[in-house]
């Protein structure tokens, strides 16, 4: 076997990746939750954000399904899709509330994306959605 075969066989199932995938996006989203949930003056922020697009300050809560609720399904696995589907929308809202004038923006610090971090979560919980929780969640169970 040569090098290039070796390279391209899988180090791991896809079961493994797709618990991967699904703990780093959980657990990095539910990070921002969980900040959201010791900081709550930061709703005050998010409410804001949402009446400069004439919408109820109100909906500032969804937060906390966005980034705390659908996280910890995802961790385990429980609804999965729709859990991904969850993050999805938070992410664009987050990205449109908060950070529309920096989708062409490139970062000082680095160079890459102003919205890099917020593109990834985008992109993680896209994948998610496609792809199912795999075998190593509660939905397998």
């Amino acid at each position: 076997m040569n090098l290039v075969q070796k390279c391209n066989e899988p180090c791991m199932s896809a079961d493994t990746a797709k618990l991967i995938l699904r703990l780093a996006v959980g657990l990095l989203v539910l990070l921002h939750g969980i900040y959201k949930i010791s900081n709550p003056g930061t709703l005050d922020f998010i409410g804001g954000l949402f009446q400069n697009y004439h919408l109820p300050a109100m909906l500032a809560y969804l937060v906390y399904i966005g980034e705390v609720v659908a996280p910890i399904m995802l961790i385990v696995g429980y609804k999965t899709r729709l859990a991904a589907k969850l993050v999805t929308i938070t992410m664009v809202f987050v990205i449109v509330l908060a950070h529309i004038g920096e989708i062409f923006t490139i970062s000082a610090r680095g160079g890459g994306s102003a919205i890099e971090l917020q593109l990834m979560f985008l992109a993680g919980a896209l994948a998610i959605a496609g792809l199912g929780a795999g075998r190593y969640s509660v939905d397998k169970k």
